[in-house]
């Protein structure tokens, strides 16, 4: 790759650090913002951002699905517990998401009675399985993730109508990611006196490798923002972090991708094929810090209703605020920093979460309190 190229001779970050340092210019600044909590993690843990130059900071997004998934979306996951006795199951840490009443779903799950239950599990598979052990259960898979974790879930529904497993259902959170990239390009606070004040993007990784990078263009047609897709690695991130500085200084709006080894301008047909099959777009989905956003998100199609569980236990989502103390809502939109929070570190640890993004290893909190939690972060706000 040309970029790579450029540092063949001694250490390659710190070459790009230094290209970087070399290229960001003095008189203005570089905004950037990370949509995927994996970058955040990345950047926090290695200490990207203290290889940066003063003019250019990272601002952290949406990061991952369980940051942004609202609270009354795990209430209605709890009543199923609580009130049907039906056995949930889910990954891991969205057991731990603080919902209504200082209830979670492993709190829960040692209130339950009438043989509801939480399970963890590492795939759908995992929860058809326990559908197929418990013939007599109701067995209800909380469904959560970006584009990434999709495709799965919409096996998983075929692989039940196939097998006619009457108890089991899906109640779906998947989210989109364009979706909500395009509704921070639109929401006030990213912009200040008619510019944006976001200079660009870090497009995420996994979820490309599904979508592919053609669904970013529009970011860069409609609202002149460079996007640049980038991996994990913090090699990849510090990459991504140049490609958008040279952007930004020759006045280019483009999607790039540094990612090339993984994700393709088109993605991966089948497995679209897949989910379009089963689900369809919801025309409006709440997200936790962004509220409701159009087209962001996916439902179960008529074809398959007999695997919903909204539908099948006529479950409808109420809005519900966020804990007062937790300033999670504003760090995923990027107003914010985790610093920011007055509990941050104290009252809201990984151990005793308040909020959601200190729950998820990829939550910008969670991020800071591992790595960087005494650390002088200089704070931005858009």
């Amino acid at each position: 790759m040309k970029y790579i190229a450029e540092f063949r001779d001694g250490d390659v970050a710190q070459g790009m650090a230094r290209a970087i340092a070399a290229e960001a210019r003095s008189d203005r600044r570089y905004h950037f913002m990370e949509f995927c909590g994996g970058h955040t993690h990345a950047i926090s843990r290695y200490g990207v951002a203290d290889l940066l130059p003063p003019p250019l900071r990272m601002i952290h997004g949406p990061g991952c699905p369980v940051c942004v998934l609202p609270i009354g979306r795990i209430d209605l996951a709890i009543q199923l517990v609580l009130q049907r006795g039906a056995i949930v199951a889910t990954y891991g840490d969205c057991l731990r998401v603080p919902a209504s009443g200082g209830l979670s779903l492993i709190k829960a799950k040692a209130r339950a009675r009438d043989g509801g239950d939480v399970r963890m599990v590492y795939s759908p598979a995992d929860v058809l399985k326990i559908a197929q052990d418990n013939p007599g259960r109701e067995v209800v898979f909380f469904a959560i993730g970006f584009e990434t974790t999709t495709p799965p879930t919409a096996l998983v529904i075929k692989q039940a109508a196939a097998l006619g497993l009457a108890n089991f259902s899906v109640l779906c959170n998947h989210v989109l990611t364009p979706a909500a990239i395009g509704h921070i390009l639109e929401s006030p606070e990213a912009r200040q006196l008619g510019t944006l004040a976001l200079d660009g993007f870090i497009g995420p990784a996994h979820v490309s490798t599904v979508i592919g990078s053609q669904p970013y263009e529009r970011c860069a047609e409609v609202y002149r923002m460079p996007v640049v897709i980038a991996g994990f690695e913090p090699l990849d991130v510090m990459l991504a972090i140049l490609m958008l500085v040279r952007q930004v200084n020759e006045g280019r709006a483009e999607v790039e991708n540094e990612f090339r080894r993984a994700v393709t301008r088109h993605g991966n047909a089948k497995a679209q094929a897949l989910v379009s099959e089963v689900f369809e777009l919801r025309p409006s989905f709440e997200w936790r810090g962004l509220g409701a956003v159009p087209d962001s998100a996916l439902r179960i199609r008529e074809a398959f209703a007999g695997f919903d569980a909204e539908r099948r236990f006529d479950l409808v989502t109420q809005a519900v605020a966020d804990n007062k103390a937790c300033e999670c809502g504003a760090i995923l939109r990027g107003v914010k920093h985790p610093r920011d929070c007055k509990v941050f570190g104290t009252v809201c640890t990984p151990e005793n979460p308040i909020g959601s993004c200190m729950v998820s290893s990829e939550g910008a909190c969670a991020a800071h309190y591992s790595y960087g939690r005494f650390k002088d972060v200089p704070v931005v706000a858009v």
